[in-house]
């Protein structure tokens, strides 16, 4: 079995009161026994407060972004041993808004898989395609070449790394790609990581899916046999939302 993993993606909110003032608000919503595995990633000028908050708890500490050089001039970023250096297991590569936003591409984010893989950051890789993408039916392969061109020559371990399936229209926007349409995604990935690592290895990497998760379809989504949690977005706001998806996405 394949343990549920539960990413926040906090984007750029919190100040570190708010974020220690969430972290607390979370804890006490629990008890969480390990047996789903959560992850919030904070922005930088949190993570080192809620690394020491999260000590020898379940809950784990994630980054947003980070440059895939160890150091040099390099004005405003930081390195993947900076992360570890406060307290990050985890490192979110490839969303979106990092795409379209700041032109993040597929050589780049080749390189940061590598250096998360070198420097032993765990990274959630996302994929997805736009509403466009999807009406000329061409997500799949838009998914594919996504996958194939940042990983190049990488063979990361299944635990070394996972993957996030993210419907561009799906993020802000309140719409929710369909079970159907989720599990079909999800299934293919896990398919193209059986051809290229084998079945072995594909069945235990661990698929999320995000758009729009909030507590009302966690268990929908969840149940999927291809999902394996969620990366969640502006639900993850919320201390008793995003502990909401987790008991409710946690269920058999």
């Amino acid at each position: 079995m394949r343990k549920k993993v539960f990413a926040a993606n906090w984007k750029m909110h919190k100040t570190r009161p708010e974020a220690v003032g969430f972290v607390d608000e979370l804890m006490a919503a629990g008890p969480w026994s390990g047996e789903a595995e959560l992850i919030i990633c904070a922005p930088f000028t949190a993570l080192a407060e809620l690394a020491q908050r999260m000590h020898n708890t379940p809950v784990k500490v994630g980054a947003q972004n980070f440059y895939y050089e160890p150091q040099g001039a390099f004005t405003g970023e930081v390195s993947a041993s900076m992360l570890k250096d406060v307290g990050c297991t985890h490192v979110i590569i490839g969303h979106s808004e990092r795409r379209s936003l700041f032109a993040e591409d597929d050589g780049v984010l080749h390189l940061k898989l590598k250096t998360a893989l070198e420097e032993s950051l765990i990274p959630i890789f996302c994929v997805g395609e736009s509403l466009e993408q999807r009406q000329a039916g061409e997500a799949e392969a838009v998914v594919r070449k996504q996958l194939t061109a940042a990983l190049g020559e990488l063979f990361p371990r299944p635990d070394q790394w996972m993957i996030a399936y993210e419907p561009v229209w799906a993020i802000g926007t309140g719409v929710t790609a369909s079970p159907q349409d989720a599990q079909a995604m999800c299934k293919f990935i896990r398919s193209w990581l059986a051809e290229r690592y084998g079945l072995a290895n594909a069945a235990e990497i661990r698929i999320l899916y995000g758009g729009s998760v909030k507590p009302a379809n966690a268990c929908e989504l969840m149940i999927l046999p291809d999902v394996d949690g969620a990366l969640i977005g502006g639900a993850s706001l919320e201390p008793l939302d995003f502990a909401e998806i987790v008991r409710r996405g946690s269920l058999d």
